[in-house]
């Protein structure tokens, strides 16, 4: 069950230790739940006492001496009387504090919020006609390619585009940038094996790769398979004296020229690993990065069979009413690898907690150490916005945000931590929730489960043909759609919950519904994926503002 009040808030919630929360310190008020302020805190025989007999032990001028002192008690009295009438204003303020305005109530695994009002522009991006930026990082008619003969180029270059398919993307892209930089030929990128879903995919078994040679032609030469003049073609897959290693994380162009094209050109075959982010952003010429987003938005297309299958996922969604109606695609990352690895602590039983230490010490042990530091570091990172979203946590903001029960919601996920009683609170206050598995047949969709990464291909496509897209954690799959998302037009909106901002509402245990409505609502009026100005360091997958778009 997700809980909406954090151990981040300031007060005596927050228990010293993770491992001392459960389910049972969530503030969600429950139905029959009753708050007494005062149990306990005084015995039952000062409540016994006469209310007179306790006047004179808080003021002893009530005792004997009132009949002596006549001045005296005129001062008691006005003192009590002043007393008692900062008690009487104080007394609303003190009530709403007794019986906090939790955000939703919680009866059970579900929650209801409020209802509220739908703003007009909540399927639209309401400040896109506001910006007059277009693409123009595609090729224009005319181009004169500058490309030397192809015995003539700097020798070949050969990458392995590691991780999931969004990753491989990434090294694809650079690769292509990398080979430009160098006047090299690129090989083909060989996309390799998934150690989680043992997936061999090929490049070619998700990417169409005619096209990506054909409109890349004037601009880097490629061929699709190692020359047939290098024999020992395991040499490259192996020996170190045909691998560049030393590549920094986010190299500029001119070490690529210094240190990595000197041995291109004495061996004439070299391959680069690992090449994981191994090229920077505003290190690198302009043109390059425009090359960078040509190849991610124009030269790399899923194959037909993933397009058209993604097409008929994007309007069983549009029509899943019985009318046209618009659809948000929601990208959950609350795996139990992602829970693990953020080392943020979520709310749930006392033996949730503990398997969860343990996956930790196991899988990062030098992360984890003793575990002593945890609590703390989950707290900072809670209250710094770099945890994952629970699923009770984006109902809410959605709700918040206008969306009603009926919004039609494709979900893109693994499976999530904690199964059907954390999605719970999600898919009751939006039950239109569905994944690709329960809109398409099992015979469809086994037609892509040989690759793994078909089926993220689909997830990708119907996220990013969506009216409204909403990621709850970074990553590169969020990055590339909202970065897609901008480049073609920014009219479709894409939302960037301010994860901060949100768990400082979330532990705020006096917030009231109407004032947590319109935090989220001016929070996010600009977040909604229109191109940002960029500056140093920036990630041009997520923001291709400057070398790749232009004003009309």
């Amino acid at each position: 069950m997700a809980e909406l009040r954090h151990s981040s808030s300031i007060g005596s919630r927050a228990t010293s230790s993770p491992l001392k929360r459960d389910e049972d310190t969530t503030p969600l008020v429950a139905d029959n739940q009753v708050y007494n302020d005062d149990h306990g805190r005084h015995s039952f025989r000062d409540r016994d006492r006469p209310f007179w007999v306790n006047l004179q032990a808080l003021f002893p001028y009530f005792g004997e001496e009132y009949r002596v002192s006549p001045y005296i008690s005129k001062i008691s009295l006005a003192l009590l009387s002043l007393i008692l009438l900062a008690g009487l204003v104080s007394i609303p303020s003190i009530w709403n504090r007794l019986n906090a305005p939790y955000l939703c109530r919680k009866d059970g695994i579900v929650l209801h919020c409020p209802h509220v009002k739908e703003s007009p522009s909540l399927w639209e991006n309401p400040y896109s006609a506001t910006t007059s930026w277009k693409p123009c990082a595609e090729h224009r008619d005319g181009v004169i390619s500058d490309l030397p003969p192809a015995n003539e180029t700097t020798g070949y270059i050969f990458i392995h585009a590691e991780g999931g398919l969004n990753q491989q993307r990434i090294a694809i892209c650079n690769a292509v940038a990398v080979a430009k930089i160098m006047n090299a030929t690129l090989i083909l990128p060989v996309l390799k094996q998934d150690q989680i879903w043992k997936d061999q995919t090929k490049f070619e078994d998700i990417f169409d790769v005619d096209h990506f040679i054909d409109y890349l032609k004037y601009d880097v030469r490629i061929v699709r398979d190692i020359p047939e003049w290098f024999t020992d073609k395991t040499e490259l897959f192996t020996s170190i004296r045909r691998t560049v290693k030393n590549i920094p994380k986010y190299a500029s162009a001119q070490f690529y020229i210094d240190n990595v094209l000197p041995r291109v050109k004495e061996k004439k075959i070299m391959a680069l690993k690992p090449f994981v982010d191994r090229l920077g952003y505003d290190n690198v010429p302009q043109e390059i990065n425009r090359l960078r987003c040509r190849v991610n938005y124009h030269a790399l297309k899923f194959l037909p069979d993933i397009e058209q299958m993604a097409d008929n996922l994007a309007s069983r969604m549009r029509n899943r009413t019985g009318n046209s109606n618009p659809y948000m695609a929601l990208h959950l990352r609350f795996e139990k690898g992602m829970v693990g690895l953020s080392f943020c602590d979520f709310v749930g039983t006392r033996e949730e907690k503990v398997k969860m230490a343990e996956y930790r010490k196991k899988e990062w042990p030098r992360r984890y150490k003793n575990g002593s530091h945890l609590w703390q570091l989950a707290l900072q990172k809670r209250k710094e916005g770099r945890c994952p979203l629970e699923p009770g946590e984006v109902a809410v903001i959605l709700r918040a945000m206008g969306y009603p029960k009926e919004t039609q919601i494709y979900v893109a996920s693994g499976q999530v931590y904690g199964g059907q009683n954390r999605m719970a609170p999600l898919r009751n206050m939006f039950p239109n929730l569905v994944t690709k598995e329960e809109l398409a047949s099992k015979e469809e969709i086994d037609g892509f489960r040989k690759h793994v990464t078909s089926l993220a291909a689909l997830d990708f496509l119907v996220c990013l043909k969506s009216d409204v897209f909403v990621m709850t954690h970074g990553g590169n799959f969020a990055k590339l759609i909202i970065g897609a998302r901008r480049y073609m037009g920014h009219r479709q909106k894409s939302i960037k919950p301010d994860k901060g901002l949100m768990s400082k509402s979330f532990g705020d245990p006096y917030m009231g519904w109407a004032t947590f409505v319109e935090d989220v609502i001016v929070t996010h009026q600009t977040r909604t994926g229109l191109p940002e100005e960029t500056f140093p360091n920036y990630d041009l997958w997520e923001n291709p503002l400057t070398p790749c778009m232009c004003k009309d």
